[in-house]
């Protein structure tokens, strides 16, 4: 009994070893190839392929979360090339928007209020802040991303307000600012390509404060 328990298990083992040499030899990863990787450091990329790994049993699932485990990643694409057995990995990485000093500690914060390690060479003014800024921070720039708007950066914080630039424009607000406010915002910057500032901290309108004298109020439209 001992003997045909052993022989079996002698034969699994020798079964397995043989399918992982068909599939390695049949479908090997040639190579690893990143792009789009900036910050993110393209030797975590390879170390997360295991050596001598098949495209026939390659995890891709397993792969994205070990890349996006990096807080410079925002998204992951991976690329299965079975002619030259080549996997790409497409890395999106996240970029600093606020580089704050809260309660005394520096924390350097994505659009999506992620803390990154560093400024990954971007040039931001250090904004003192307390957390309740941070968080109408955060706030304003998840309605700019369900809005389709992109905040660049934010510049300046004090009794009047937030300072930001959002796609590439000067904006202030402080409080809540609404979809309705962002959309509206979207659609007047192009309308007003001199305008010093756009104030949203009025609740429900976008006022235009041109370098002209002239100003201009507008209601969230839509």
């Amino acid at each position: 009994m001992l003997r045909a328990i052993l022989i079996s298990a002698a034969v699994a083992v020798v079964t397995g070893l043989t399918v992982l040499l068909v599939t390695y030899f049949s479908y090997p990863v040639t190579g690893v190839r990143v792009e789009g990787a900036r910050m993110y450091p393209e030797s975590e990329a390879r170390n997360a392929v295991n050596d001598y790994a098949s495209l026939l049993t390659l995890n891709e699932e397993e792969l994205k979360r070990k890349v996006a485990s990096n807080p410079w990643v925002e998204g992951v694409k991976v690329n299965e090339n079975w002619k030259s057995g080549i996997v790409t990995i497409e890395v999106e990485e996240r970029r600093p928007v606020l580089d704050a000093e809260v309660d005394g500690r520096r924390i350097i914060l994505s659009s999506d209020g992620k803390e990154l390690p560093g400024l990954g060479g971007a040039s931001l003014a250090r904004v003192k802040l307390d957390r309740d800024q941070v968080g109408e921070i955060l706030e304003f720039a998840s309605v700019l991303n369900r809005s389709g708007v992109t905040l660049d950066s934010v510049d300046g914080a004090g009794a009047g307000g937030i300072e930001a630039t959002v796609e590439g424009r000067p904006v202030i607000f402080s409080g809540d600012v609404g979809e309705r406010q962002v959309l509206a915002l979207k659609d007047i910057m192009p309308e007003h390509p001199d305008a010093r500032i756009f104030d949203l901290r009025s609740p429900h309108r976008v006022v235009v404060d041109a370098s002209a004298p002239d100003q201009t109020n507008s209601e969230p439209r839509g």
